[in-house]
């Protein structure tokens, strides 16, 4: 009966002619999980079903989204782990249509038959402004080589809606650097020949972020000021690879920021450098100082000395006299962040971070 089933699927959906997985004939769920998932094994330009097509010459892709209602926060926009999430899934669609997509968590066929997974080194992110409820946005991403041994993914996202006139504005930005690790001894690796030969025709030079030079993020010690302890990973923040997903991290990081500020500014960058992956067992600790020379002193562009108010140059301190700078303007503008993994006899770093924010534009008052 077994053989029967799967021979009349094969016949029906094409598996046998459009895969060369080997299937075993008894392997019902096996057969019934390649059926359902469709999985290309050559390039795809155009997916229907995602709203995705190949752009950048054949080595880029595009796919249009809608925010949705479970995506924003309060203030109806997008939260910025809806943000990191929908990039994420740009990302894997893209080697999704490349036809490269093994049976792992974005990892390549040449991946899959050296056991070997992908993980975030580091991540910046840029946001000028968060999309809104219902908002539908075009999200482009890329790829290119990072050093010897890693990779390096781009994402640009606009609105579908004002794109011309934002034609040139880099509304999100996210750069990341990828590494390969063993999945069994959970070590780092180098890129095989036969991966390296997969992944290195869809390279490109473009960056959505120019390279500066790395500014070195301090290891915060129990001495913070913000301190949210005893964080335990639910089953559902773990992924494919069986850790936690990365965008879990900046979730932990955000609850740290006080919500007297949050109420008033958005964060602008963040840029995280992971030092260590974090499993289901580990106990984790989220640690956060704000830098207390970074205050808010330009209410429109941030780290400038001087606000233009109804067309007039005006120092901080003026605006701050004629009772135009509040409280909460004078909140530091940066962040350090750390989470560690609490252990015996030491604890360990799983990712060092700095934020920065600015003010929210519907929050700025007018002279009238």
């Amino acid at each position: 009966m077994a053989t029967t089933k799967f021979d009349s699927l094969s016949q029906t959906a094409g598996v046998v002619s459009t895969f060369n997985s080997v299937i075993a004939l008894d392997d019902i769920g096996l057969a019934d999980r390649v059926i359902r998932q469709n999985i290309p094994t050559k390039k795809q330009f155009v997916d229907p079903y995602r709203q995705g097509l190949i752009i950048e010459g054949g080595v880029g892709y595009r796919q249009t989204v809608v925010i949705r209602s479970y995506e924003v926060g309060p203030d109806k926009t997008a939260t910025l782990e809806s943000i990191l999430n929908l990039l994420q899934e740009t990302a894997l669609n893209h080697v999704w249509m490349s036809g490269l997509l093994g049976n792992g968590f974005g990892a390549t066929h040449g991946m899959v038959r050296n056991n070997l997974i992908w993980v975030v080194s580091r991540m910046q992110v840029q946001v000028d402004h968060y999309p809104i409820w219902g908002e539908i946005v075009e999200i482009d991403t890329w790829v290119g080589a990072s050093g010897k041994n890693g990779m390096r993914r781009d994402w640009l996202i606009r609105s579908q809606a004002t794109g011309h006139i934002f034609a040139l504005l880099k509304i999100y930005i996210w750069n990341s650097t990828w590494v390969m690790m063993n999945q069994e001894t959970r070590r780092l690796s180098k890129i095989p020949e036969e991966v390296r030969g997969e992944i290195s025709p869809w390279f490109t030079e473009k960056q959505a972020i120019k390279e500066d030079l790395l500014e070195k993020i301090d290891k915060l010690d129990s001495n913070a000021k913000y301190v949210d302890s005893n964080l335990k990973p639910k089953r559902s923040d773990l992924d494919m690879n069986h850790h936690v997903n990365n965008v879990k991290y900046v979730r932990w990081m955000l609850e740290t920021i006080p919500d007297r500020f949050l109420q008033s500014h958005q964060l602008s960058t963040i840029i995280l450098e992971y030092r260590k992956e974090c499993g289901s067992s580990d106990i984790v600790e989220s640690l956060c100082e704000p830098e207390e020379g970074e205050i808010y002193k330009d209410r429109i562009q941030q780290d400038n000395d001087i606000t233009l108010l109804n067309g007039f140059s005006l120092a901080s301190e003026i605006l701050e006299g004629h009772g135009l700078l509040g409280p909460s303007d004078k909140e530091p503008l940066r962040y350090t962040h750390l989470l560690q993994s609490k252990g015996h006899p030491k604890n360990e770093e799983i990712v060092r971070g700095r934020t920065t924010w600015k003010k929210k534009l519907s929050t700025i008052p007018y002279s009238t």
